[in-house]
């Protein structure tokens, strides 16, 4: 897969990017994989003079080759790694005072949602959640304040479809900025800096990080006065991942385009499953043709990915029995690792919402939210049988 030729002279591809961009063997010692500088600070030669790095919040040698790295996959210039997917959208809120004005796509992560509503607006950030896949409802909620558009796509957990272009246009004619929380598609699937956005927002601990063992998250940009606040602004608040985390989030990067494949492929298998089966009453995967933003994604995206979402055709009572009777499937938060996850969005991912507002996103108590992971299919689809069959059963 190619995104074609680049003008910094590096790989074309995102295979060979992924495990070379920032990754050149250690100077010091010839190491072909970059080192764990486990070292919080740096020796100087003399006061002022030093070899790049000063202390390991500021900068670490680690950190940095993940944040090359990131950023040569997504198509910016400057990545910065933080210490978790809530941290980095902390940071990338840092881009906006008190007194400017948000707009965000309704559908997005309960854990967002907690900062927009609750955190932020003490400083003085206003917040206007809106259907953002309906461009025309995010240009009618601009205002002269309007700073940043925040979108998801596909969004958590209903795995609806947002025109990111659409999104940015109307966000560049209001001088605002488009962030994208890419987290689900991930750098392989979607490049939102090549359709128009400004920011790229990503919790590292799903997709890229890929082995459910570190927490982290990141922030992509192209331009540098974005760059050069982001910088200041997280050295000053200090969210930044150690060294060791660091280390394990690029090592999974190194395989992201391998998983996703067999993520994706297996999540196809999944849906069409999850289909032929009457105790579920409609599957959400944006790879199947009827799904309402199937051709979006088609346009946007270079695959459909590995998450999908299901309501089942019964009660409460059903959908958790069946959370609780997949024997594969780990009823856990979280999602992306190599391994498959069964959630339950009510009380879980999106349990900072209220009831209403669950509904309103076509949330309800019937809903499933299933990462699929890298083991067979067959094996898969076997276990999402035997536990609607227990869940009957156990009526």
């Amino acid at each position: 897969m190619s995104n074609g030729k680049r003008s910094d002279g590096g790989p074309d591809h995102f295979e060979t990017r992924a495990i070379h961009v920032g990754q050149s063997a250690d100077p010091a010692t010839g190491s072909t994989i970059v080192p764990v500088y486990q070292t919080t600070t740096f020796t100087q030669d003399s006061v002022g003079k030093h070899r790049g790095y000063e202390y390991s919040r500021s900068s670490n040698p680690t950190r940095v080759a993940l944040e090359d790295a990131l950023a040569a996959l997504e198509g910016g210039r400057h990545g910065f790694a933080y210490a978790s997917g809530m941290a980095a959208v902390n940071g990338a809120m840092q881009l906006v005072s008190g007194g400017d004005h948000v707009v965000v796509a309704d559908d997005l992560y309960g854990g967002t949602y907690r900062l927009f509503d609750r955190v932020l607006p003490r400083y003085g950030v206003e917040f206007s959640f809106v259907d953002a896949t309906r461009p025309e409802e995010v240009r009618k909620a601009m205002r002269d304040t309007t700073r940043m558009v925040w979108i998801e796509s596909p969004t958590n957990p209903m795995l609806r479809l947002v025109d990111v272009a659409a999104c940015a246009e109307i966000a560049r004619a209001h001088d605002a900025r488009l962030v994208v929380d890419n987290t689900f598609a991930t750098p392989y699937l979607q490049n939102p800096l090549a359709l128009g956005a400004h920011v790229v927002v990503h919790s590292t601990t799903k997709y890229v990080g890929g082995h459910s063992d570190v927490i982290g998250g990141a922030v992509i940009v192209d331009d540098d006065e974005s760059a050069e606040h982001l910088q200041f602004t997280r050295n000053a608040t200090g969210g930044v991942p150690g060294p060791w985390d660091s280390w394990l989030t690029l090592r999974g990067l190194r395989t992201l385009s391998l998983r996703m494949r067999e993520h994706q492929a297996n999540a196809e298998k999944v849906a069409d499953f999850c289909g032929s089966r009457d105790e579920i009453a409609a599957v959400h995967y944006p790879g199947l043709p009827d799904h309402p933003g199937h051709d979006l994604a088609s346009r946007q995206m270079r695959g459909f990915g590995g998450m999908v979402t299901v309501d089942l055709a019964g009660d409460t009572n059903l959908a958790l029995r069946f959370c609780e009777s997949t024997r594969l499937f780990s009823l856990a938060e979280s999602l992306g690792g190599v391994e498959s996850l069964i959630g339950y969005p009510w009380t879980m991912s999106h349990g900072a919402f209220s009831p209403e507002s669950k509904r309103a996103k076509g949330i309800t108590e019937a809903t499933v939210r299933l990462s699929v992971g890298i083991e067979h299919a067959e094996d898969l689809c076997d276990d999402i049988a035997q536990a609607l069959d227990r869940a009957v059963a156990a009526k």
